[in-house]
């Protein structure tokens, strides 16, 4: 499938991509101590997070720190890193599935938060996990075309209170082991905050140029995993099933455009679990030195995961090496981009 699914960017890099750290670390030995009257009355094995999901930790935001505070210092720091003059970002997207209200925009909270012009178009992309690569994606297509010159993606999660509520709702006395499955990959979520800076590549040689992505839905899948600020339900085998049948559809599409498949220096793939990982690597033969890792101490960040991830590279990448960023979002929609470094 070529068309709209396929894209090439012209004129747009990289100029920083940049993290910040919720402080408070929260363990799975902890979670495993708050549930454990739950595992041993329903029959369950404490160590489900790290058994399976292989994540040890992940991390809080402190008291009195919001997912848009975190946001919003993610993007001071890549502004401040990048060099740009914020006078001239004529474009902020927010991606984070985190949110307080259904309106306003979270954007327009960390774009005051930033002090960022009112020339400064902002708004909000929710497409789950997917939600950075896309808000990437629009950036590239506005600075190619010139309706801007310089774009900040932000994001900001926090999975605090849907943790603390999703543990409440299983330790009521009526919870059977489906449930416990069943909320299973809430407790796999981490907080943390990312921002990117994007610019025109012919001001930039410096810069990291994107080259192209593909993208792919699967939305007859869009029931598998469906979550709000109380709590989120997922079918955890239909969903990785249907995944990995969407990204291989994706992978197949790709191969006429780009060769994917051989050459990557890394594999930027977003973090699930080690399960998650170990299968994309398995289908598409991935070689698993080549795919970095943070979920076993940050979980799933979401959105932020894959340029989290790639922030972690950053130091180790070289001049022309080939990157390949791997989002795929709850709904389902998958989304691969090369970027070469």
């Amino acid at each position: 499938m070529t068309g709209n699914a396929t894209h090439r960017f012209g004129n747009t890099s990289i100029l920083t991509v940049r993290t910040v750290d919720a402080t408070h670390i929260v363990t799975s030995a902890a979670f495993d101590e708050r549930l454990g009257d739950t595992y041993q009355r329903v029959g369950l094995r404490p160590g489900l997070l790290e058994r399976l999901a292989g994540i040890t930790e992940r991390r809080w935001w402190a008291d009195g720190v919001s997912f848009v505070d975190g946001a919003a210092a993610a993007g001071a720091k890549a502004i401040s890193e990048s060099g740009v003059d914020p006078a001239h970002i004529g474009l902020m997207v927010n991606t984070s599935v985190s949110r307080k209200h259904l309106e306003p925009s979270t954007a327009v909270a960390v774009h005051d938060a930033l002090g960022l012009p009112s020339s400064c178009q902002n708004f909000d992309v929710a497409n789950a996990c997917l939600g950075f690569i896309n808000g990437m994606e629009l950036a590239a297509a506005m600075i190619d075309v010139g309706m801007v010159d310089y774009a900040l993606i932000v994001n900001g999660e926090d999975a605090r209170p849907v943790q603390e509520r999703t543990i409440d709702l299983l330790n009521r006395p009526d919870t059977v082991a489906k449930d416990v499955m069943g909320h299973f990959a809430t407790l796999t979520l981490g907080s943390g905050a990312v921002a990117m800076v994007l610019g025109r590549a012919d001001r930039h040689p410096e810069g990291h140029r994107l080259l192209g992505s593909v993208s792919r839905a699967g939305t007859e899948h869009h029931q598998l995993c469906t979550g709000d600020n109380d709590g989120m339900q997922t079918d955890l085998k239909g969903l990785l099933a249907a995944g990995l049948e969407l990204s291989s559809d994706l992978w197949a599409d790709a191969a006429g455009e780009f060769d994917w498949a051989r050459g990557m220096d890394r594999y930027v793939i977003h973090q699930v679990s080690k399960v998650h990982t170990g299968a994309l690597c398995d289908r598409f033969g991935i070689d698993r030195a080549r795919v970095p890792t943070t979920f076993p101490t940050r979980g799933n960040l979401g959105p932020a995961s894959v340029p989290y991830t790639l922030a972690g590279q950053a130091d180790t990448l070289t001049d022309g090496d080939r990157v390949l960023l791997m989002g795929i979002g709850s709904g389902l929609n998958a989304c691969c981009l090369e970027i070469a470094w």
